[in-house]
């Protein structure tokens, strides 16, 4: 009896023995289910926004200024990497060209630019094209015979009709003069498209008034400093001056700031690009005319268009954007 009892108690012995050592090799046997996006979907890789370069002539010019506001709008809703770079003064050409190799080397999606020269940045801007970078040309025209001529090819432009503008801005001029009147022109950078034709815009504008004689056509290259020193030459050299049209508003800010300094009060003067001084001296009666070209606009589209042609979109050849003769009547009513 005692060996039966001492049997059966072994063999309980040895059964729960069995089933311990049965579970521990079964937990050892699962695993625990991993999450079907950790098994089966792999890690998404982060997409890079398009990068895109804005290369303007200057920043101490507030038409610029503008310019970029519009740009930074472009970035904010389309989602893009906007590099923006400016030379040191309007005239600084081989700054812009040194600005383009530099973002060629950053290999750059894009680069929209407003070239302190229409003929001196279309090597670089070829080179530039070459390494797969889309161009878009804004404000200021590169030269077409020299484009086409190197092969640069397929670049859009995005400005407003420079000459119809000047044209309306020195008309305000013209319409106000009714006897025998010696007349300015102020220019601009002269191998620079935009001021060929405000200046072509002025002479059309002053030529359908008899009484008008245009006694001198001086370049001031866009600066305040420059047309206070140029103006002054010709008020040496002509001294019944009686009208000056200035192709932009630093220049005009110049104009006025010598005739101040000099007690004149009896000279008409129109500009352009409606800045925000210039708009000033509109409404005080200093300034007859300036006119809105839409720089911010300018910008915009010119980032909204250089994305489009990354994306394989075709471009129109131009695009213009509306000027807008500003005077005291015109901001009054604002």
């Amino acid at each position: 009896m005692h060996k039966i009892v001492v049997w059966l108690l072994l063999l309980a012995l040895i059964c729960a023995g069995c089933a311990s050592s049965s579970t521990s090799a079964i937990d050892q046997l699962i695993v625990e289910p991993q999450p079907a996006s950790r098994a089966l979907v792999p890690q998404e890789t982060q997409i890079a926004k398009p990068r895109i370069a804005l290369i303007m002539k200057t920043l101490t010019n507030p038409f610029f200024v503008e310019m970029e506001r519009g740009a930074r709008r472009a970035e904010q809703e389309l989602g893009i990497s906007l590099t923006v770079k400016t030379g040191a003064k309007e005239t600084s050409i081989e700054q812009q060209i040194a600005i383009v190799k530099q973002l060629i080397r950053d290999q750059v999606d894009a680069i929209v630019i407003a070239p302190a020269s229409s003929m001196d940045l279309v090597p670089v801007l070829v080179e530039a094209q070459k390494a797969g970078i889309v161009i878009v040309n804004i404000d200021n025209r590169l030269d077409q015979e020299l484009s086409a001529k190197l092969g640069l090819v397929g670049v859009p432009f995005i400005s407003v009709n420079n000459e119809h503008g000047a044209y309306l801005s020195a008309g305000t001029i013209s319409a106000r003069i009714d006897s025998p009147t010696q007349v300015a022109i102020l220019e601009g950078i002269r191998s620079a498209d935009n001021a060929q034709e405000r200046k072509a815009g002025a002479l059309r504008a002053f030529a359908e008034n008899e009484f008008i004689e245009i006694v001198a056509s001086e370049t001031a290259n866009w600066k305040i400093d420059e047309a206070y020193e140029v103006i002054s030459a010709l008020y040496n050299q002509h001294p019944e001056i009686k009208a000056i049209f200035c192709a932009n508003d630093m220049m005009a800010l110049g104009v006025l700031k010598f005739l101040k300094d000099t007690g004149r009060t009896d000279v008409l003067v129109a500009a352009y690009d409606a800045l925000d001084e210039a708009n000033a001296a509109v409404i005080e009666g200093k300034l007859l005319a300036t006119v809105d070209q839409q720089a911010a606009l300018q910008g915009y589209k010119g980032i909204v268009t250089a994305l489009r042609m990354i994306q394989g979109e075709t471009i129109p050849s131009e695009e213009l954007v509306d000027v807008r003769l500003v005077t005291a009547e015109t901001l009054i009513k604002e």
